[in-house]
């Protein structure tokens, strides 16, 4: 217990609010997607809740949710924490709203304990992470990084055929404002993200807690396959020119390549579409989406190459044609060294033997090193299950991220008043020792980061 409230449980206790209608859009599943009515919903949930925990709300341009809890110095900079609200098709209660959860309780934690820091916390709801609705994730957490195009996605189009523009509409924003998001390098300090870590390594190894080092560098596809329409009955097999086939051995050369792989190379077709799409009828055109994924850029797009030299050798050799289009880059991000050495004494601070490990799964957080340093806590999760709404986590488990958040925050105080004062003495003309950390634009603290990344 902290104050009030049991913080962690209380985090949990809300992602399972917010798994059922009107936070989603499908009854008896969660699906919340991007700039809809469950979305909406979500938001206005989240309002109350940083309301109460002592924050002033506000919705960006881009559709993101902030709530700010000032420091000792209204207007100071930053440190924001937060993840994703939206979700995939029929997903889980935890996968992104735990992070923003677990936010909350911190600010109100500190909010009941009378604290005010040297910095500001804002707390962030990204509304789209997972790319479910439009092809293009991360739109929100890109806008406020200032590296979103809006010319690259406003034109998308959902599967109903609503453009993201219209949808901003519909929602009440003005799509033409939507790099109004952009946030200065000298607002932030750095970002923190607590996730579950949507894979088996914490659960196997008994361990509750996780500090990522880097997050995986990913592109995400979409292949045609354009053949000739025909009649299902009166058609030879010799005779068709059917990208059924041709997209099914496609696959199959993406599995082998990815299996012959290193650095953590996987790839996933997780859309298909056989077109016009009837019982009786030869597709014309299959469509299907690529996501593939490794450790370093240079072992992606080597993947990438070879998997498009395949298609198109399969589909010439079918008499077929086909396109690969690139949807999204996201090249790998290593976290902060100075911050994850931070998060990992907070998590040791705990008793809990501090572990290191990479993501596969690609985060907000990757986005937002573009804008400042950044620092992610994984959280175990069930059987590593996630995408599915068999996700689960303890409350036990939410309420020691919780403590090693706040440990972090301390400890991150703590340095950033070190450096402050130190900052004070270098514009006098006497020698000052200097700090392990280096600093960022705006701000006395930089951490480890290189001034190039």
């Amino acid at each position: 217990m902290t104050g009030k409230f049991d913080i962690g449980g209380r985090a949990k206790a809300r992602c399972d609010l917010l798994g059922v209608s009107p936070y989603s859009e499908v009854e008896g599943q969660l699906t919340r997607r991007f700039l809809t009515p469950a979305h909406d919903a979500a938001l206005q949930a989240l309002t109350q809740w940083m309301t109460a925990a002592g924050m002033t709300v506000r919705r960006d341009a881009a559709g993101s949710l902030v709530g700010r809890y000032e420091g000792e110095t209204p207007g100071a900079p930053a440190l924001m924490i937060g993840s994703h609200i939206d979700s995939v098709r029929n997903g889980g209660r935890y996968d992104g709203p735990l992070g923003i959860m677990l936010g909350i309780d911190l600010v109100e934690a500190l909010r009941d304990a009378g604290r005010r820091l040297p910095f500001a916390i804002e707390v962030i709801a990204f509304g789209d992470e997972e790319g479910s609705r439009f092809a293009a994730s991360m739109s929100c957490s890109r806008a406020i990084a200032g590296t979103l195009d809006p010319a690259a996605v406003l034109d998308m189009r959902d599967a109903d055929g609503v453009t993201l523009a219209q949808a901003f509409s519909a929602f009440g924003l003005d799509p033409a404002s939507i790099t109004d998001a952009a946030r200065k390098p000298s607002d932030v300090i750095a970002f923190l993200e607590a996730h579950i870590e949507q894979g088996p390594v914490l659960e196997a190894e008994g361990l509750a807690l996780g500090v990522v080092t880097a997050i995986a560098a990913q592109k995400r596809l979409m292949v045609r396959i354009n053949g000739m329409a025909g009649h299902a009955g009166t058609t030879p097999m010799n005779l068709r020119k059917d990208p059924g086939p041709a997209a099914a051995e496609c696959i199959l050369a993406l599995e082998r390549i990815c299996q012959a792989g290193t650095d953590n190379l996987v790839g996933t077709v997780g859309r298909m579409t056989a077109l016009p799409g009837a019982f009786n009828v030869i597709p014309g055109a299959v469509e299907y989406s690529m996501d593939i994924r490794a450790e370093t850029s240079a072992t992606r797009d080597a993947a990438v190459e070879a998997v498009t030299a395949e298609i198109q050798t399969i589909a010439a050799r079918r008499g077929l044609t086909a396109t690969v289009g690139l949807m999204q880059a996201l090249d790998e991000s290593p976290c902060d060294t100075g911050l994850t050495t931070l998060l990992e004494e907070a998590v040791g601070d705990l008793g809990l033997p501090p572990r290191r490990l990479p993501s596969g799964a690609g985060h907000d957080a990757m986005v937002m090193a573009t804008l400042c340093p950044t620092a992610m806590l994984f959280i175990r999760c069930e059987g590593g299950i996630s995408h599915n709404p068999a996700e689960s986590v303890t409350e036990a488990d939410c309420a020691l991220a919780a403590r090693a958040m706040l440990g972090f925050v301390d400890k991150l105080s703590d340095q950033f008043l070190l450096s402050s004062r130190t900052s004070a003495q270098r514009e006098d003309p006497g020698p000052t020792p200097e700090l392990g950390a280096s600093g960022g634009p705006g701000s006395p603290l930089r951490f480890g980061r290189d001034d190039n990344s």
